[in-house]
């Protein structure tokens, strides 16, 4: 099982800290090798905490159950 980053933001709490935040997807490999399963999305803190998602933009941050809303991504004008 091999975790591959896909992606980074940053969320909130309700104090206001902001938190970096990666996405991770696992690749489970089935047993006869043939086929293998969906792969496992995983969220991390930069420091190594564990997150869980909540929904699409609310997430717990798993050590010290604070609540984490993802920061809108920022749009360029062009």
């Amino acid at each position: 099982m091999a975790a591959v980053l896909v992606g980074q933001f940053h969320a909130r709490d309700a104090e206001g800290r902001v938190y970096s935040v990666h996405e991770f997807q696992e690749s489970n490999p089935s047993a006869d090798g043939l086929g293998g399963m969906e792969p496992v999305t995983t969220y991390k803190l930069a420091i190594g905490d564990r997150v869980n998602k909540i929904d699409e933009n609310e997430f717990l941050l798993v050590q010290s159950g604070i609540t984490l809303i993802r920061e809108p991504e920022p749009s360029i004008a062009s």
